[in-house]
């Protein structure tokens, strides 16, 4: 499977914050904010992925992140030129991901659970068997989202954008896995009234073929979305009161890329090395260590 994160757009909610800068280069406490969907491809064993973004961001990112093989990944870009809907980001890809199916992150979405990487494992055998995944989380203002009503066994019956008299508190999040055959249904997506190609029409092909699975996201496990100033705020408070109590960080890449193999713990050190005049470098200093003790 392969992954894409969706970075695009204007981030025009955020100005004058994004004015210069793209969203997903801004802080969500000590980490970008595109270090946080990328941790997500990670804990699911995605290695190959490719970042979308705008003409302007798209250099910035790839600064950032390079090819991805300092951390065992291999990271492409792509622009999307114009924010034409979500689901363009299956056209753009296309050449990308082949004959895989694929995982589709929107870059301000954040998640954190002790389930998580669990949930994103049935997911991906989900998809193997044909069917299409969507992540659901239970909301006290479902009116502002789109909202998913499903049956016992997880069998999406209904989708609906923004209602306004919802049926169910469960919102669709930016997390969506996709059988190979997304490459055929997005070209035949029709712009939305407002003008753009809707993720919310490529589940409705799913749907009407009664492929559409829903994977809930429980009390256990946080979904945020930074793309308001109040909420790239909340998310931060929230990754530092999680870090400080813990002392584990969320979303370190470099940590994530050693415990799941993609590097070894030696490679750890050299990144840490790296960063070694900041806390998170320090961090992952800290990392390796323990590792190397608890080794010996």
């Amino acid at each position: 499977m392969r992954g894409i994160i969706l970075a695009g757009g204007s981030g025009t909610r955020l100005y004058p914050l994004t004015r210069s800068i793209s969203k997903q280069l801004l802080p969500v406490y000590d980490k970008p904010m595109i270090y946080y969907p990328l941790s997500v491809l990670m804990l699911a064993g995605i290695t190959e992925i490719l970042v979308i973004s705008t003409e302007r961001d798209t250099p910035l990112l790839e600064d950032l992140l390079k090819d991805g093989k300092k951390i065992g990944l291999k990271i492409s870009y792509k622009i999307q030129e114009n924010p034409n809907g979500i689901a363009e980001a299956f056209i753009i890809g296309r050449e990308f991901i082949g004959n895989d199916d694929v995982c589709l992150i929107l870059g301000d979405n954040i998640f954190y659970g002790h389930s998580f990487p669990e949930k994103l494992s049935k997911a991906i055998k989900i998809v193997k068997q044909g069917n299409a995944v969507i992540f659901a989380y239970h909301v006290k203002n479902p009116q502002d989202y789109g909202v998913v009503e499903f049956d016992k066994n997880n069998c999406v019956y209904a989708i609906s954008e923004k209602p306004k008299k919802p049926m169910s508190n469960y919102a669709i999040t930016g997390l969506y896995f996709y059988p190979n055959n997304i490459i055929e249904k997005a070209p035949k997506v029709s712009p939305s009234d407002r003008g753009e190609l809707e993720i919310t029409s490529i589940n409705q092909l799913y749907l009407k073929e009664k492929k559409l699975l829903c994977e809930t996201l429980g009390r256990g496990i946080a979904w945020l979305d930074a793309g308001s100033h109040q909420n790239l705020l909340d998310a931060s408070i929230f990754i530092e009161a999680i870090e400080s109590r813990q002392g584990l960080k969320v979303a370190a890449i470099e940590e994530i890329a050693a415990i799941k193999g993609y590097i070894s713990y030696e490679d750890l050190s050299i990144l840490a090395k790296e960063q070694e005049a900041s806390q998170y470098g320090q961090y992952l200093h800290n990392i390796y260590m323990n590792h190397k003790n608890e080794s010996n």
